[in-house]
C-alpha cells in the first residue's frame, strides 16, 4: 500500500486533499446516519456548498443515498470506507508515527487513528471502535477486565456490539461512578462492555468520592469486599486519561482544591490521581476499587484518549509506566511529540515515501487492531 500512495503522491500529489476529505464525509456518514449536508458542513467546518459538490459525486458513484431523513452510506459506500483505512493510514504515515511516539513515552505500543478528536466527532468514535477491538482481542475465557468511566469510555462502550455468544468473561468498574450522566459512569461502562463482550459485570454501586474512613468501614462488608478483590486482581484494565482541569470539573471539586492543582501544577488524571508534567502525582481523590499499585500485576493495562488538548495528559500519566499500551490519534500524537521535542524523529511524509521507494523495512504496526503479540511476551 505506502509504495501505491508513494506513486500517487509523485504524479497526482494534488489527489490527496480531496481523498481525505472525502473519507472524512463518508466516515461522519457511517457515524452519524442519517445526517445532513448543513450538519455535516458544521461539523467539519466546511462550507455547504463544498460538503454539497462532494455528496453529489458520492451519490453519482453509488456511495451515499440521501432520503428525507438525511444521507446514508450504501453497502459500497461502507465496503470504500473499510478499503480506505489503510491507504489513509499510509497517506498520513501513521505506522512511523505511533512507533516514534511509543519510543518517546517509553509504551510497548500506540495505535493512533488518523485526524483529531478535538476537531471531528468521528475520529472519537473511530478511536472508540478501534479500542473495543482491541480489547475483545486481548481477552481471553476465564478473564477479568475492568474499566474506568467517563466521555471516552463510554464511546468505548457504544461501540461494541452486543454478543450472542456467551463468553466466561466478568467485567467490573474500577472505582466507583462520579456525579455525572449516567452512561459516563463507571458502573453503566462496565454493564455495557459485559453486554458487549457476552460476559458477565458486577456492580460496585457506590459514590467515587468516599471518605478513607467510610471507604474502610464498606469494605467490611463481604460483597463489597469480594468485588473489590476481583477488581484489585484483574487480567486487563482499560482506562481512559483526563485533563486535570476536566476531571476536577467532573469530581465537583470544591475550589480550595481546585486551586490547590493549579499551585501544584496538574495537568492530567487516571484512576483519581492527578499528575504535573513530570508525571509526579500531587493530588489524589479516596475511592474503593483499584488502585496504582495493583496495576504491575495486570497482563495489560491499556489507556484510551485522543485530541490535541489532551496531549499534555497523556505524556503526565504515561510517565508512570501505568500502562503498556495507548490507543489514541493523530492528533494527540502530533501534539505529544511537539510537547517531548522529538519531532524531528518523525520523517515528514515526502522522506517517508522516499524511503518507501528505495525499499525501507521500517516496522508496521499493521495489525494495529490485535494485542497477540504483547500478550504473549506477558506469557
Amino acid at each position: 500500500m505506502d509504495r501505491l500512495v508513494a506513486l500517487q503522491q509523485r504524479i497526482a500529489p494534488e489527489l490527496s486533499a480531496v481523498i481525505e476529505r472525502r473519507h472524512s464525509i463518508l466516515r461522519n456518514i457511517h457515524f452519524s446516519q442519517p445526517i445532513g449536508r448543513r450538519a455535516m458542513a458544521v461539523r467539519l467546518k466546511t462550507q455547504e456548498r463544498v460538503i454539497r459538490r462532494e455528496i453529489d459525486f458520492l451519490r453519482d458513484a453509488g456511495m451515499v443515498e440521501i432520503t428525507g431523513a438525511g444521507m446514508h452510506l450504501t453497502p459500497a459506500g461502507e465496503e470504500v470506507l473499510r478499503e480506505l483505512r489503510e491507504y489513509i493510514r499510509s497517506l498520513r504515515g501513521l505506522s512511523n508515527l505511533e512507533r516514534v511516539a511509543a519510543e518517546a513515552l517509553n509504551l510497548r505500543r500506540v495505535v493512533a487513528v488518523p485526524g483529531d478528536s478535538d476537531e471531528d466527532e468521528s475520529v472519537k468514535k473511530e478511536l472508540a471502535k478501534v479500542a473495543a477491538k482491541y480489547i475483545k482481542k486481548c481477552l481471553r475465557d476465564n478473564y477479568t477486565l475492568v474499566v474506568t468511566g467517563g466521555t471516552t469510555m463510554a464511546e468505548v462502550a457504544n461501540a461494541f456490539i452486543p454478543s450472542r455468544v456467551r463468553r466466561n468473561i466478568i467485567v467490573l468498574p474500577a472505582r466507583g461512578s462520579l456525579g455525572e450522566d449516567m452512561e459516563k459512569q463507571a458502573d453503566t461502562v462496565a454493564a455495557a462492555v459485559a453486554r458487549g463482550l457476552g460476559g458477565t459485570y458486577k456492580l460496585l454501586n457506590l459514590p467515587d468520592d468516599l471518605s478513607e474512613e467510610i471507604a474502610s468501614r464498606l469494605l467490611e462488608q463481604p460483597r463489597l469486599q469480594e468485588v473489590v478483590n476481583q477488581i484489585r486482581n484483574a487480567d486487563v484494565v482499560i482506562h481512559g486519561i483526563g485533563t486535570a482541569e476536566e476531571m476536577a470539573r467532573r469530581r465537583r471539586l470544591p475550589k480550595d482544591q481546585v486551586e490547590i492543582l493549579k499551585e501544584r501544577g496538574a495537568v492530567g488524571e487516571a484512576f483519581g490521581f492527578y499528575f504535573d508534567r513530570n508525571g509526579q502525582i500531587v493530588y489524589s481523590t479516596a475511592s474503593l476499587g483499584l488502585r496504582l499499585e495493583d496495576l504491575p500485576r495486570m497482563k495489560q493495562v491499556i489507556a484510551v484518549g485522543g485530541g490535541n488538548s489532551k496531549a499534555e495528559a497523556i505524556i503526565a500519566v504515561s510517565a508512570n509506566n501505568l500502562h503498556q499500551t495507548l490507543i489514541t490519534d493523530e492528533g494527540a500524537c502530533r501534539h505529544i511529540l511537539s510537547l517531548l521535542g522529538v519531532q524531528s524523529l518523525v520523517t515528514t511524509y515526502e522522506d517517508h515515501l522516499v524511503s518507501d521507494l528505495e525499499g525501507s523495512d521500517a516496522d508496521d504496526f499493521g495489525d494495529q487492531d490485535t494485542c497477540e503479540t504483547s500478550m504473549n511476551r506477558e506469557e
